[in-house]
């Protein structure tokens, strides 16, 4: 008996142990399935420089630790892949349709190409697919709609082409929320058919494509529906009402840029707008680029008040601009311009006191301007050219202290300019041109050096002297004061404004000499003198300049000889005619009266006999008493200053866009270093061996970008520091923009504050210490010294590169400036967008708080982001890594630690920036110099702007600390 229960227990244990080798052997068989499937997934993938999927490689760390993946608890299945913004390249491998748990696939934002894979609708558990902003081609797989459990699919920002699957969206009762298929080349009508529902869809994404027909009435059906944009595309019909009636929860409808049309032949738009007033959360309405005919309705004003956005230009909209549209008191921007409307402008609008940003131009407006506009404090833009006002400029605009751009011009403007237009510091852009407007300049109007990009009086009826205040808009692209009764003479303080291409005095009663200063313009392009009084040699200096495209001197009284040499070997006798006392060689020019030639023997004898003797007797005194001593030190070569500069850039021939193709390997993946929001840099080498990095402005950016990128990036060159990059050359076409810099051999600091196992152990203090003062030092001479004042608004470690030398260059200290959109920046912003154009100045973590309550860029707002660098290089905490797990910032982290709590952040410091072989009476030195480095940072990084220092003092203050540091280690090294 006792035998037989022994045996039966033996077969009992025999059993439970082949139980548990067989589920032990069924979950490696699982996890050796899911890791398969991904390493065939990465045999297709060609990674990113940093190799940010090492792990995978890896035979000691277990697949639910790879990077980017993701494990149930349960079953050790992949179940999440999210490797977005990896800069990877290479294939998507049909070989991830075997990780058949799997719940999200995100792969956006890296360099894929190639088709979809159509086996991805194997993954029938996916809830979200992510594959934009790749370079995937072909059509959508029809295979997607078997993901019946898909709830996000994005695969905007690609370059598919063909129709939409009928099947995506016709598949039962899918649970679809969010749909992207923007920014492709999509063809054919959206394929929703009456039978098909998308009941839980809440945003629908479509816009720039190639789509037609009309919206389908079946989207109705989508009643939770958020946000639809199908703008850009080729869609037509009457609006659909009846479609977004159905829709409360809307809040965002895009359908400008298409060909609809407004009901009852073109003629009301008012049973649209009714079918918007139950929007209660409605914020912007995009109507623009149509064909839409009809009056405004009054039943706007019953519109959410939610509402921040109303686009309603380039229609056919007629009739007067309803009064009721000031009931929408949150609208930030109103756009009603290029359409046919009339009468004058209402002037309730005082209850509109968010608007930014007001276009009315190109319509049929009359009547005076309202002074209301002075009551609307946020004010930055407003846009009434084209129209017929007429009366003064209003006094009020004086309140304006936010106004950036003024546009006035082709009206039937009178009175004169008001002085108060000089309070309006930030005024970037203005244009009173082609109206009636009388009197002089005021001088405090002219003294505006906020005005950045033109300042165009011409066509009125101004009188007086041109005031010597207009010498302070340093950073003006264009003046134009043409056609007017302008007298004096031209003032010689014109050659302060170095930033200008285009200078129109033509068309006045200016009298004198025109200034030789005139021609030492650097980048004037265009200059207009034509129909004056002026007299005497047009100077030598405009035939000398290498920038002059244009020149017009006709009916003046100048005399002298003219050359068809230099600027002027472009020019015909259409610049000179009406000068009775011009000869030279210009053809139809009258030849020049021969002096006699023993002049010209004479005068090199003579110099050479008493020009030594007079030179050493009187020209070194008045060197010395003058000053004038320095391009001696340049010349000897004790000071590289502009002088040597200039010689250096010479040995960088110019490149051009085959160059750049040739020296890039065609701009391949393979040459890619770097990405950012602005594009790409590619590394490359000329054929005279020398390395180069270039930096490729994003495709969309580059067709968009504004004319002055070339000025812009001369304006750059003149920025030199021996901590700034170098703009080596630009390369710049309609389509293609692009920097050619130096390539840096130690690639940038972020590289070396976190280092992975190529680059071994991380910088020491002195290192550390040395390439802020670096930094500290660039960024104080762009905001104090250099030419043109500049804040750099995205100073993070990425953009700070390390030469063989390991002293630290600033990057990317004018890209912003570069690509500025359509709303421009501040005088004093020359580098960023302001928040209220839609975005943040910086990365984020680097932001300083008050860009995120609208204020513009600034020299403080670096100093912060300085800060941050100071705190995040002694934490060893990236200020994202703060933001994420703790919901504070770096600088409240490290405040909340101060001053009793921060021991271990110091320790911790000391042991990442200590070398093995540091002596240990270094350690208190060094110890004294982190918590200094924290002290400044803390000040940096404080709330209030005006209470943190200048970068001029940051910079003094870490030249200190590095002479400090360098001083007593090296002494206590030694001693040791």
């Amino acid at each position: 008996m006792g035998l037989s229960r022994f045996s039966r227990l033996i077969s009992f244990l025999y059993c439970f142990i082949a139980v548990l080798v067989g589920v032990y052997s069924e979950e490696n068989a699982r996890i050796f399935h899911d890791r398969a499937s991904l390493l065939a997934f990465l045999s297709g993938v060609v990674l990113d420089p940093e190799n940010t999927l090492k792990s995978w490689n890896s035979s000691g760390v277990h697949v639910c630790n790879w990077s980017g993946v993701r494990c149930n608890n349960v079953r050790d299945r992949v179940i999440e892949l999210d490797l977005r913004s990896r800069a990877l390249r290479g294939t998507i491998s049909p070989a991830i349709s075997n990780l058949s748990f799997l719940r999200v696939l995100d792969l956006s934002g890296n360099f894929f190409e190639g088709e979809i894979p159509a086996e991805i609708g194997a993954l029938f558990r996916l809830q979200q697919l992510s594959l934009s902003s790749n370079l995937l081609r072909g059509k959508i797989p029809a295979e997607l709609c078997l993901l019946r459990e898909l709830v996000y699919l994005n695969l905007g920002s690609n370059q598919l082409v063909g129709e939409i699957p009928v099947s995506l969206f016709c598949n039962g009762s899918s649970p679809l929320e969010y749909v992207d298929f923007s920014n492709n080349s999509l063809s054919g009508e959206i394929p929703l058919k009456k039978d098909c529902e998308l009941k839980e869809l809440r945003f629908l994404l479509l816009w720039s494509n190639r789509l037609v027909g009309h919206v389908p009435q079946a989207l109705s059906n989508s009643t939770k529906l958020e946000w639809l944009d199908v703008e850009s595309n080729l869609l037509s019909g009457e609006l659909p009402s009846g479609i977004v009636q159905k829709m409360p929860n809307l809040q965002i409808l895009y359908l400008s840029y298409n060909d609809f049309v407004s009901h009852d032949g073109n003629t009301n738009l008012e049973p649209f707008f009714a079918s918007l007033v139950n929007c209660s959360n409605f914020q912007e309405l995009e109507l623009g680029g149509n064909n839409l005919g009809g009056e405004i309705p009054s039943i706007i004003g019953d519109l959410s008040t939610s509402l921040v956005q109303i686009h309603l230009d380039e229609n056919l909209i007629y009739g007067s601009i309803p009064a009721d549209i000031s009931r929408l008191v949150n609208l930030t921007l109103l756009n009603l311009s290029s359409n046919l409307l009339n009468g004058s402008i209402p002037s309730e609008l005082s209850p509109m006191g968010r608007l930014e940003r007001v276009y009315f131009s190109n319509n049929s407006l009359s009547g005076e301007i309202p002074s209301a506009f002075g009551d609307i404090p946020h004010l930055g833009l407003l846009d009434l050219s084209k129209n017929k006002l007429s009366g003064s400029i209003p006094d009020s605009f004086a309140n304006l202290s936010q106004l950036r751009r003024l546009l006035l011009y082709e009206n039937q403007l009178s009175g004169t300019i008001p002085p108060s237009l000089g309070k309006c510091i930030n005024l970037e852009i203005l244009d009173l041109s082609h109206n009636r407007i009388s009197g002089m300049i005021p001088s405090e109007v002219a003294g505006l050096r906020s005005l950045k990009l033109y300042l165009n009086l011409s066509s009125n009826h101004l009188q007086g002297p041109i005031p010597l205040e207009l010498s302070k808009m340093d950073m003006l692209l264009a003046m134009d004061l043409s056609s007017n009764n302008l007298s004096g003479t031209i003032p010689t303080q014109l050659r302060s404004c170095i930033a200008l291409e285009y200078l129109n005095l033509s068309g006045n009663v200016l009298q004198g000499p025109l200034p030789v200063s005139i021609g030492q313009l650097p980048y004037l392009q265009e200059l207009d003198v034509s129909s004056n009084q002026l007299i005497g040699e047009i100077p030598q200096s405009l035939q000398a300049s290498s920038t002059l495209k244009y020149l017009n001197f006709s009916f003046n009284n100048f005399s002298g000889n003219i050359s068809n040499k230099g600027s002027f070997s472009l020019l015909t006798m259409d610049s000179f005619l009406g000068n009775v006392g011009l000869c030279g060689s210009i053809k139809g020019m009258p030849n020049c009266r021969r002096k006699h030639a023993y002049h010209f023997v004479l005068l090199p004898i003579l110099l050479s006999i008493f020009a030594t003797p007079i030179l050493c007797i009187f020209g070194y005194p008045f060197m010395r008493k003058s000053g004038i001593r320095r391009p001696l030190a340049i010349f000897n070569g004790t000071d590289m200053e502009e002088g040597e500069l200039e010689r250096k850039e010479l040995k960088y021939p110019r490149i051009t866009h085959r160059q750049l193709v040739e020296a890039t390997g065609g701009f391949s993946s393979s040459s890619l270093i770097g990405s950012g929001r602005f594009g790409h840099v590619y590394k490359g080498v000329l054929r005279d061996n020398t390395r180069i990095a270039v930096k490729v402005l994003d495709s969309r950016i580059a067709a968009e970008i504004s004319g002055s990128f070339k000025r812009e990036c001369q304006v750059l060159k003149r920025t030199r520091h021996r901590n700034l990059i170098r703009i080596i050359t630009i390369c710049s076409k309609p389509d293609f923009k692009a920097l050619v810099l130096p390539l840096m051999s130690n690639g940038c600091l972020e590289r070396h504050l976190y280092p992975g196992r190529d680059l071994g152990h991380g910088l020491n203090l002195v290192q550390l210490v040395s390439i802020c003062s670096d930094v500290a030092e660039g960024v104080a001479y762009l905001h104090h010294y250099s030419p043109v004042r500049v804040v750099h608004c995205d100073l993070k470690p990425s953009n700070i590169l390390l030469d063989e030398d390991m002293t630290a260059l600033v990057t990317d200290f004018g890209i912003a400036r570069l690509v500025s959109g359509d709303e421009g920046t501040s005088a004093n912003d020359s580098t960023s967008y302001s928040s209220t154009d839609g975005l943040l100045c910086g990365s984020i973590g680097y932001i300083a708080p008050e860009y995120g309550l609208g204020k513009r860029a600034s020299t403080q707002g670096d100093v912060y982001s300085f800060g941050v660098l100071l705190l995040e290089i002694v934490t060893g905490k990236r200020p994202t890594d703060v933001l994420f797990h703790d919901g504070s910032s770096l600088h409240e982290w490290v405040k909340s630690q101060y001053p009793y709590k921060l021991e271990p952040i110091v320790e911790q410091a000391l042991t990442r920036a200590t070398p093995p072989a540091t002596p240990v009476n270094c350690i208190r030195i060094w110890r004294d110099a982190i918590l200094e480095l924290i002290e400044l940072g803390l000040i940096c990084t404080q709330y209030i702007p005006a209470t943190r220092p200048s970068m001029l003092d940051v910079a003094n203050e870490m030249v200190r600390l590095k002479q400090y540091l360098c001083n007593h280690s090296s002494q206590m090294i030694e001693e040791a």
